[in-house]
């Protein structure tokens, strides 16, 4: 069923909202439809809309509530996603302009902090390059279950995947993790916790995992009709049950004020609200 139904392209998973602060019946009906087809929703704000706390609102009539408030949020636990002035050793990846590799979000987050929703919104883009692709996690977990369920039971077992410790200054920021890649939830969700890098991972070294991991490296550096890619522009933005990501690197032109901006407010739980199951 899930195949069966998954959009053909990358403008089924597209709508306008006027206000995102007030979500009409018809905008959830369509918000549920692309949740349940893909995870995934993009949308246009008609007319725009300024600042970010309409981020909030928006989330709570999707049933969101619990922000992740990470070590780049603000007090109001949103990010803002830019380039940062000043470079340093061990800089996090998506506040630079380098491509940001495959992944879901919060992957090093302990287990009973698992990010399972984002609210992403473009303010500005880049002036060239920044381009996103997406895949959801349930398609994942379909190609590697019927390539071999082997593949599954590895990347279950709750060991399989450990992030370092995050360690600055002499100082523990944030202590090892270790977690399944694949999990469900006690509504019978299915949750994916990933990253593609090749640094900052430790994973389980048997056959069974370098082999699921080669069968999802694989999928993911396909031209699949699984993956769509999109190039968010100024009032743009995404909803989604934390599929896999990743970004293109991008340039920005600071002179003429063509700097890439995006607000993203990561949430602990899932899209369930109002007119969303």
């Amino acid at each position: 069923q899930k195949l069966a139904n998954h959009p053909d392209s990358v403008d089924r998973l597209v709508m306008d909202i006027s206000n995102p602060a007030a979500l009409s019946q018809s905008e959830l009906t369509s918000i549920q439809l692309r949740l349940t087809q893909a995870n995934l929703v993009i949308y246009r704000l008609h007319p725009a809309v300024e600042g970010k706390d309409f981020l909030g609102v928006l989330g709570k009539q999707l049933g969101l509530y619990r922000l992740d408030g990470n070590l780049r949020a603000g007090r109001d636990r949103i990010s803002a996603i830019r380039v940062t002035a000043t470079r340093q050793p061990g800089e996090y990846i998506p506040y630079t302009d380098k491509p940001l590799s495959w992944h879901t979000d919060g992957y090093y987050n302990a287990d009973d902090r698992q990010v399972r929703a984002i609210i992403m919104h473009c303010v500005q883009p880049a002036r060239s390059g920044g381009g996103n692709a997406f895949l959801d996690h349930e398609i994942a977990y379909i190609h590697l279950r019927d390539t071999d369920p082997d593949f599954i039971h590895a990347l279950q077992k709750p060991d399989v995947m450990t992030i370092p410790a995050n360690i600055q200054q002499g100082k523990i920021i944030r202590p090892e993790q270790s977690g399944p890649v694949f999990s469900v939830d006690t509504a019978g969700n299915l949750h994916m916790r990933y990253s593609a890098r090749g640094r900052s991972v430790i994973w389980n070294d048997d056959p069974a995992t370098r082999a699921a991991r080669q069968c999802l490296t694989d999928l993911l550096n396909q031209d699949s009709a699984y993956i769509f890619r999109h190039r968010l522009k100024a009032g743009e933005g995404i909803i989604s049950n934390n599929v896999l990501h990743c970004r293109s690197a991008f340039e920005d032109d600071v002179a003429s004020g063509q700097a890439r901006l995006l607000y993203r407010a990561r949430y602990f739980d899932r899209i369930t609200g109002a007119g969303v199951s």
